[in-house]
């Protein structure tokens, strides 16, 4: 089992939580009541980063297509070639819904 060193009661339950969201609507309501517009916008976007990386766009069409400063996408880009492969996992997984 993963380990982060960030872990503990707090972020079990919200780990938790995010597990037992069964559809779309409930993670929008659980997304509207927990975070502010500003913080889901910038996962959605760091999310859209990480795929516009794994599919080879260059950080000149990244930034342009998402707003994103070269800063975030040199970020999401270590952590989506050296972190703890929950992009990689995350964007297999939609790209097989999409298939």
């Amino acid at each position: 089992m993963y380990e982060p060193n960030w872990r503990d009661d707090q972020t079990d339950q919200l780990v938790k939580a995010l597990v037992a969201l069964k559809n779309e609507d409930e993670g929008y309501r659980l997304l509207d009541d927990l975070c502010t517009v500003s913080e889901i916008k910038a996962m959605a976007q760091r999310l859209q980063v990480a795929r516009m990386l794994k599919e080879h766009h260059t950080y000149n069409g990244i930034a342009e297509q998402t707003g994103a400063s070269t800063a975030t996408i040199s970020r999401v880009k270590r952590y989506l070639y050296y972190g703890a492969n929950g992009y990689q996992l995350i964007l297999q997984r939609l790209k097989e819904q999409n298939d």
